[in-house]
């Protein structure tokens, strides 16, 4: 075969691929890949003889030192580049190296065991990894990942195999890998790694986290791309629709160039949203605030044009620490909050995981489903000092600005009232103490269990507010396991029954004078906003960065308009056909910016 024959089949076998993944950051970038290939390390077993235990804890030991290094040297490179926010995901990693259910256990291992290292470590990891996915919170359930990053850099200290680096990066590159650690994106040469793609990951990962705090164009949980991707192949990444092409073809290159240029066009367009009203043509007045949990995240939401906080996700502060955290611990992280958001409320939910798997303090029982479990306000009811000490710090914060508590799995009114008794005992103590605190402070609830859609008309007499929890709502009406790739097809947020579900408890809290928001993922996907919208949510609470967007969908309809929508769906039988009722509508409204919007469907056969 010549060699002009060779090249001609070398491009016929580059035949453009289309990869869907979860699309993190907008943007649409094009460019040359870099495989970032480390292969998956097997951890050796053996069984050693009793002398050697000693020095093999050493070993161990010797290698914890050396990845705690590694990582304050990233943390380091990371704060240098006034890039401080993301920084505290390698916080969270030295803490797990500090962490006596992974440290302590692997060495009480090796010397009860007399094993290795690498096995020792093994089979903590494994142990530690069951406790997360048995987790039902989707972010919480992610941070799996964290033990993941933490064990493979042991492993490697431990066999003397460096990590790749990629600070040697010397052209820009659109980087794909299985998954990407914190120390990862530290190393990267930000103006060389132009986007990434990995297997791993999901909207809440700290793979996601990490690129929307860089603002770099990333796709995750793509589950192949390292095995289907070479170095040198040529990508076009969509960050907005979740969509990789592969060795794209000229034409295909020359549609996503004009929509890049129509992008970037949009994005312009789109800031002029920031401080106009959400309100439909009509006059419909919604508030759109934002989902955060993290302090740093502040700036980005007041320009984004948030209207608030519309869920603070406290879980963070007890989580990867060796103490819990204190009411001090607790004020500073409200109060920064709630005055960094001023005069916007900002609505902050008690803790909302279970102390079984977390903290060390603590004991209870081992169970058997720990989503249904003792978590969330259950936790928080059993554990009152726990409790009062949250309750104290958000009290006290609310003399600072606008607080809102959120008491998170509300399942009954008996849940509703002991939580206010313990309040209000809470109020009492500040108020003899002479702490000072909003006496009008608003107290509300998440709508995540059936059992409180049923009765919403009962519970709306109790509180001040509802926010539906769209993503445990959606999995306990349906019975869906998130974390269950073999059902995760039937995750379906226009089911019939989810906007049932939703119309219920938003009539409930309306004929009892409350208000209702919506703080889960279905709040901030646009393709949902005509429905919801037409089924008279108060406010969304959503990713900032899909605020813009949402604006904007929103100010194209009449509230008229959404409400036929939701009449018409009434009459269908299947999320899809409600899902393509929807789509028609909005491709009317868009017919430009339809395909950027709201995503395609991908057949990679064509």
């Amino acid at each position: 075969m010549g060699g002009l024959e060779k090249i001609r089949l070398k491009r016929e076998l580059k035949k453009t691929q289309f990869v869907k993944g979860i699309g993190i950051t907008p943007g649409i970038i094009i460019g040359k890949a870099y495989l970032l290939d480390r292969g998956k390390i097997e951890a050796p077993a053996r069984v050693l003889p009793e002398f050697q235990v000693p020095q093999e804890v050493e070993r161990f030991l010797a290698a914890v030192e050396e990845s705690k290094k590694q990582l304050r040297r990233a943390k380091e490179k990371l704060v240098h580049e006034d890039a401080a926010g993301p920084s505290y995901i390698i916080d969270t990693h030295l803490l797990l190296l500090e962490d006596k259910k992974l440290i302590d256990s692997a060495v009480d291992t090796i010397r009860q065991s007399w094993i290795n290292s690498e096995w020792a470590l093994k089979i903590n990891l494994d142990r530690l990894r069951k406790i997360f996915e048995s987790i039902d919170d989707e972010y919480l359930r992610s941070r799996k990942t964290d033990v993941d990053y933490v064990g493979e850099r042991i492993l490697r200290n431990l066999m003397g195999k460096e990590t790749e680096g990629l600070s040697q990066i010397k052209e820009e590159v659109i980087l794909v890998a299985h998954d990407l650690s914190p120390g990862d994106t530290a190393q990267m040469a930000k103006d060389k790694v132009v986007a990434f793609v990995t297997d791993m990951g999901g909207k809440t990962s700290h793979t996601a986290i990490m690129a929307r705090s860089l603002e770099i164009t990333a796709v995750v949980g793509t589950e192949t791309s390292s095995h289907t991707i070479n170095t040198g192949d040529v990508l076009i990444v969509d960050g907005f629709t979740g969509v990789v092409v592969v060795n794209p073809s000229p034409e295909i290159m020359q549609e996503y160039k004009e929509r890049q240029l129509i992008r970037q066009k949009m994005e312009r367009e789109l800031f002029q949203y920031r401080d106009l009203p959400a309100e439909t043509l009509d006059g419909f007045r919604v508030k759109v605030l934002a989902n955060i949990e993290l302090v740093d995240e502040i700036p980005s939401v007041l320009q984004h044009g948030a209207e608030g906080i519309g869920l603070y996700r406290t879980e963070y502060l007890y989580l990867n620490r060796n103490d819990l955290p204190t009411e001090e611990d607790h004020f500073q992280a409200y109060k920064q909050v709630v005055e960094g958001i001023y005069p916007h409320p900002a609505v902050i939910r008690t803790l909302d995981i279970g102390g079984d798997k977390f903290m060390s303090q603590i004991v209870v029982a081992e169970e058997m489903n720990p989503a249904l479990g003792l978590r969330a306000i259950r936790f928080s009811l059993k554990e009152v000092d726990l409790f009062k000490t949250q309750l104290r710090a958000m009290l006290r914060a609310s003399a600072y600005g606008k607080v809102k508590i959120l008491l998170p799995m509300i399942s009954g009114i008996s849940e509703i009232r002991q939580a206010k008794r313990i309040l209000n005992e809470v109020r009492l103590g500040l108020t003899a103490e002479g702490i000072p605190f909003d006496p009008q402070i608003e107290v509300g609830i998440m709508i995540e269990v059936p059992s409180a859609v049923t009765i919403a008309d009962i519970l709306a007499r109790e509180v001040d507010f509802f926010s539906i929890g769209t993503n445990d709502l959606i999995q306990y009406a349906l019975a869906i396991d998130r974390g269950n790739e073999s059902v995760t097809h039937l995750y379906e947020p226009l089911h019939p029954a989810i906007l049932r579900l939703i119309r219920q408890v938003v009539q409930a809290a309306h004929q009892a004078g409350i208000r209702v928001a919506m703080c889960g993922e279905m709040a901030g996907e646009p393709l949902y906003i005509p429905i919801l919208i037409g089924l008279e949510l108060d406010e969304l609470s959503m990713n900032v960065l899909s605020v813009f967007r949402v604006k904007k969908i929103l100010r194209a309809y009449t509230f008229r308009e959404c409400k036929e929508l939701v009449e018409s769906s009434g009459h269908l039988s299947t999320p899809d056909e409600i899902e393509d009722l929807v789509r028609t509508s909005l491709r009317q409204k868009f017919p430009e910016e339809f395909r950027d919007i709201f995503g395609i469907k991908i057949n990679n056969d064509e």
